[in-house]
């Protein structure tokens, strides 16, 4: 044992002389080698106290929580489950006809004062509104057979109108290249005698579908900005 330790230092000391003086060669390897210390870790571990203990068991708690706990539907397995269709029976206008009452509550109150003023102020609270329930007209498309389509919206999707008419039929109508008009009247409190010509008018606006290409829970965040639209 001592005669290959003998030969292991020889060895070093060859390869050490190689490159610098003895007297370096010497310094590096009583420093560097010989009396190097050896940092050993502890092969058990420390002692653990009640507050790690609960520690250790609740992440083993969360742990096991979150393995059992389900994961989301994928966009396609919610699409072959049928989740995002009306079923046949609950194609009806009077189905979808208290969503609408619904909406026009819902608009009224966005819009405020602006209801009757219009303005640059309701464009921007219409752009970033949800129209589920809301009743449109098609009044102007690149296809002559979609004008005149009116009903409820019952599905928002980035590219397309679901609409059910007073007919129940469900029209899927593109909004590229498409016009919708929305009509919302006043509230019936605003109806009543001493009213003005004004105050009994409804709110008409238009949506130009190409710039409306977006679903309606991200035109929520989006910042619409005007700018010249060369098909008008």
């Amino acid at each position: 044992m001592a005669s290959n330790t003998n030969n292991n230092q020889s060895l070093t000391h060859e390869l050490l002389l190689r490159a610098h003086s003895p007297d370096t060669t010497n310094r590096i390897f009583a420093e560097k080698i010989q009396h190097r210390p050896l940092f050993l870790k502890p092969t058990s571990p420390p002692p653990s106290n009640a507050r790690d203990a609960r520690r250790k068991a609740r992440a083993e708690k969360q742990k096991r929580a979150k393995a059992l706990k389900p994961k989301p539907l994928s966009a396609r397995q919610r699409r072959k489950l049928g989740l995002y269709e009306v079923p046949k029976e609950g194609q009806k206008y009077s189905v979808f006809e208290p969503l609408n009452r619904l909406w026009l509550g819902y608009i009224r109150e966005i819009l405020g004062s602006e209801l009757y003023s219009g303005g640059q102020g309701a464009a921007a609270k219409l752009s970033a509104a949800d129209f589920h329930g809301a009743e449109v007209e098609v009044s102007r498309s690149g296809c002559p057979s979609r004008v005149g389509i009116r009903g409820i919206v019952i599905k928002d999707t980035r590219f397309v109108f679901e609409i059910i008419t007073r007919n129940d039929q469900v029209k899927t109508v593109p909004k590229e290249g498409t016009l919708f008009r929305i009509s919302v009247p006043p509230a019936q409190e605003q109806m009543k005698e001493g009213a003005t010509a004004q105050d009994r008018r409804p709110f008409t606006f238009e949506i130009h579908g190409d710039q409306f290409q977006h679903r309606s829970a991200d035109r929520a965040n989006k910042k619409f900005k005007p700018h010249f639209l060369k098909n008008l």
